[in-house]
This record gives structure tokens, C-alpha cells and sequence, in this order.
């Protein structure tokens, strides 16, 4: 008979993220049935060589061509990689690298091909998990939600929470956890709130030849410009009601907008344009939620941390206050969205991504002798 992926009962899933901060891969074990948390496994990371970041910013934004080939063999070297050290799992969600997304125009493109890597790694592999989302009308982002919902009712939440990831873009997730499923009307509210982590990553790179503000130290010295910080927030994204979805170089203008100042007043006034396109958002909220708990990169930098507690009427707390890692939340709902796209549930709705209604998205490709279960 083979191997199979079983239709019920707790499985061992491990997803893998490549996020739009283009560091590294990020893979996690995770415990679940696709609707509870029942733990957390092994979690990993391999970064990206500076080769590989080159040849992956190379092929941001395009659609075809030689550069998306290349970056496509990138990643799924870097997966293949990493993911072959977590052999006793059995599903594995991969999100691949999103090089382009415009769910309005083209649609959305994450290259990686999970029929490679499930040959490769003899496990069944979910991938492609936002086209479907598309085609159905949605922003096909962000997809985190229905795992921050699991998260807030396995944390023990009683009262509504915002789940706010910060990498290159930024993302917010409005979790009621008074309803029982994240398919329910009122249970959730998502939508990017806008650049996050990549302007400022760009504009270092650029300037001082750095991946990043770490600690928040240049920004740490500068003031911020708040001309440019009123024209930033006057861009017609920040009035659109949500669910709503960008891509990372939707704000190509913002490092235009602080070129003329010192390399720590133009830090410092990109790091203020991530919190207060955030805290515009936090106003879509349906009602003022307990805290706001911070995952991604953006957690470490103090500067942005604090800006975002000045700027906020809520306590706000990296998710390690909870007991979550901040660095593998992306990666475990992969692994969770793996679970339910393999057992035919749910994985984005119409106040996640703006989808006509319920679907779920993703392809599962089985490797020889496995099969999934059907009853």
C-alpha cells in the first residue's frame, strides 16, 4: 500500500519560509491535525549567500526570463538543502521565493517547484499555495492568519489580539478568538500594512553597504523628517479599506523621499514610515484588541519597537512574551497550511484575502509510494 498522509488525528508537518527580507530559509516542525496546535518541533535556518541574494534580487519583480530561472534554482537548492536534515516528518509545506506579486494584474509568482523537491526528499510537499486564492478573486496574501488564529487559541487568548509580522513588508492579523474556526465571519481581519524591514534594508545596502539596522543603531541617531513622512502617508494604499496586499517594491518613491538626508535621519525616518503605516492600520481594526504581539525581523529593532508602543493604545510585545518564536511563525504556517490543504480544509477567506469565499489553496505532490488517505 505505501506510505500514506493520514485524513485525521495530529500529524508531524514542516514548512519552510523564504521571506521578502531574501536572508535566508527558515524551515520548522510542527505538531497539528489543521486545526489545533497539539506542539512545536525542531525548527532551522540556512541563510543565503551573498550570491544568492544578488541573484535573487536580480529576479525580483519579473515574471519570466533567465533571471527567474536562476533564482528558482537558488531557492530549491537552499531548500533542498536544509529540508533533507528534518527527514522524520510527514508533510512538508513550501512557500517557495515570491519574486512578483500583483494579484490585480499578472497574479502572484513564488518560484521553487515542489515536484523537485518532494523527488528530492521523498516526502509529499504542498506548494503553490496562493494561485488558487488568486483565481478566485483574492489578494492571495497574506496567508498567515488561519495559522494566528490557532496561535491566539493555543496561547490561551480570551479576548482579541493583533498578530503584526514585520519583514519586508508588513502584515497584521486581527484574531478574535471567541470564535471557534478562522472561517467564521468576525473571527479574523488580515491585510498588509505596508514596507516593513525592505526599504530599510535597500537603502543601507545602498548607502553604507549594510544588510541591515541592526539594533536599530543608525536609526538610533537620527530624527525624523516628517515632511516626508506626511507624503509617504498621503499614497492612496493607506486609504484603501482592507483586505489588501502588496508587493515589496510597491513604495518605490520612499527611499526617494529621504536620498537628501544623513544616513541616520533618512534611517530613522524609513523606520517611522513602517510604524506609522501601522498604526493607520491598527484603525481598520473592529474593535481595540488586548495586545499586538510582533514577529519577524522588525522585533529586534528596538527603534521600531518603541516607535510602534508610542504610536499604539495596546501593549505591544514580541511573541516570545507568549511563548511563540518570532523567528519561525511563517515557517510553522506552512507547515499548518500544508496540513489543511492536505485534508481538503480552508486556507485563506474573504477577510483575509478579499477571496469570494472560502478556499483552499495549494498543489500536493506525491512522491512514488506514498497516497493520500481518503476517508
Amino acid at each position: 500500500m505505501g506510505k500514506a498522509i493520514s485524513k485525521s488525528g495530529p500529524v508531524r508537518a514542516l514548512g519552510a519560509m523564504s521571506g521578502t527580507s531574501l536572508d535566508g530559509v527558515d524551515v520548522a516542525v510542527l505538531e497539528t491535525d489543521g486545526r489545533e496546535i497539539f506542539g512545536f518541533g525542531d525548527s532551522g535556518y540556512r541563510p543565503y549567500s551573498a550570491q544568492d541574494r544578488a541573484t535573487l534580487r536580480a529576479a525580483l519583480g519579473h515574471w519570466s526570463g533567465p533571471a527567474v530561472v536562476a533564482a528558482a534554482r537558488v531557492v530549491e537548492r537552499a531548500h533542498i538543502d536544509l529540508l533533507q536534515r528534518y527527514p522524520s516528518v510527514d508533510v512538508i509545506g513550501f512557500h517557495g521565493q515570491t519574486l512578483a506579486h500583483a494579484p490585480r494584474l499578472q497574479g502572484t509568482l513564488q518560484v521553487g517547484d515542489g515536484e523537485a523537491l518532494a523527488a528530492a526528499l521523498g516526502r509529499p510537499v504542498v506548494w503553490d499555495f496562493r494561485s488558487d486564492d488568486v483565481a478566485m478573486g483574492g489578494e492571495g496574501a497574506p496567508l498567515a492568519p488561519f495559522f494566528h488564529h490557532a496561535c491566539a487559541r493555543y496561547i490561551g487568548a480570551e479576548a482579541p489580539v493583533c498578530f503584526l509580522n514585520l519583514g519586508g513588508v508588513g502584515n497584521l492579523t486581527y484574531v478574535d478568538p471567541r470564535y471557534p474556526r478562522p472561517e467564521d465571519a468576525g473571527a479574523l481581519l488580515a491585510f498588509d500594512t505596508g514596507p516593513a524591514n525592505a526599504p530599510i534594508n535597500d537603502f543601507l545596502m545602498g548607502r553604507l553597504g549594510l544588510e541591515m539596522d541592526e539594533g536599530g543603531r543608525v536609526a538610533r541617531d537620527g530624527t525624523v523628517e516628517h515632511g516626508a513622512l506626511e507624503l509617504f502617508l498621503a499614497e492612496p494604499y493607506f486609504s484603501r479599506l482592507p483586505p489588501k496586499s502588496l508587493d515589496r517594491n510597491d513604495f518605490p518613491e520612499m527611499i526617494g523621499l529621504v536620498t537628501e538626508l544623513s544616513d541616520a535621519d533618512a534611517t530613522a525616518t524609513l523606520t517611522a514610515m513602517c510604524a506609522a503605516a501601522v498604526a493607520q492600520g491598527m484603525e481598520h481594526c473592529p474593535e481595540p484588541p488586548e495586545q499586538v504581539l510582533v514577529t519577524g525581523g522588525g522585533r529586534h529593532n528596538p527603534v521600531l519597537m518603541e516607535m510602534l508602543r508610542v504610536s499604539l493604545d495596546c501593549p505591544v510585545e514580541p511573541v516570545e512574551t507568549v511563548g511563540l518564536d518570532g523567528d519561525m511563525l511563517e515557517a510553522q504556517a506552512f507547515a499548518y497550511l500544508a496540513v489543511r490543504v492536505a485534508r481538503g480544509m480552508a486556507t485563506s477567506a474573504p477577510r483575509t484575502t478579499g477571496v469570494r469565499a472560502c478556499v483552499g489553496g495549494g498543489i500536493v505532490t506525491l512522491p512514488d509510494g506514498w497516497r493520500l488517505e481518503t476517508s
